[in-house]
């Protein structure tokens, strides 16, 4: 019996992409580079700066100029971090459902607490969550159980009794490696890897809505 839901951030909890797209144009167009549709981004938020830097720069971890650009990204970024971020449609009410059940939610982001933080806080969201556990809050990020099992921890709820919801591979990777449940948000980005269907999540939701039923 599911007694606590998590969820990853962006793109499951919140559309972070227009705020996430708007700074990687900024930062293409200092570096002489036209602007990309926001379209063509969205597939690449869920990977985070790794992610946008393919698309933005064709740059890979371990290429020269990859971590200044990055760190570069990061900057502009912090710097308009919740200007068209909106919670996804039906979230607020699928939140509100939990509490009114008693039910235990939280948030299990790669997004590093210097970011985390401030966007639920301007979110509404930093005192309603039962935890908040970043990229950077454990020694290891997602696909890596440690995020998922300190959010196990803090809430007090064992992994087998929790649902994790995201929109990326490597939420499901965590997800069964933790041996909690998982759902696949199928209204967020996805990324541009392999199909959804082919991660072995538990569930597929293209509603928040969903989660209500499932539970």
């Amino acid at each position: 019996m599911i007694k606590a839901v998590l969820f990853d951030l962006d793109g499951t909890l919140a559309d972070t992409a227009p705020d996430l797209g708007y700074a990687l144009n900024r930062q293409r167009e200092k570096h002489g580079l036209t602007a990309l549709p926001l379209a063509s981004i969205r597939p690449y938020v869920s990977q985070g700066g790794r992610g946008l830097m393919k698309i933005g720069f064709n740059l890979a971890p371990g290429d020269a100029a990859y971590d200044a650009r990055r760190a570069e990204f990061l900057n502009f970024y912090e710097e308009r971090l919740c200007h068209d971020t909106r919670l996804f449609a039906d979230i607020p009410v699928v939140l509100a459902e939990l509490e009114a059940r008693r039910m235990p939610w939280g948030v299990v982001t790669n997004k590093m607490k210097r970011f985390t933080v401030p966007l639920m806080q301007k979110l509404k969201l930093d005192r309603r969550a039962s935890c908040i556990v970043s990229g950077d809050t454990g020694i290891n990020s997602k696909p890596h159980p440690e995020p998922l099992l300190l959010a196990s921890g803090k809430i007090g709820i064992p992994p087998p009794a929790c649902v994790y919801v995201g929109d990326d591979e490597r939420d499901v990777l965590a997800a069964r490696a933790a041996g909690m449940q998982s759902m696949v948000a199928r209204y967020g980005y996805l990324g541009n890897g392999a199909r959804p269907e082919t991660w072995g999540a538990d569930a597929h939701i293209f509603n928040p809505l969903e989660i209500l039923q499932f539970l």
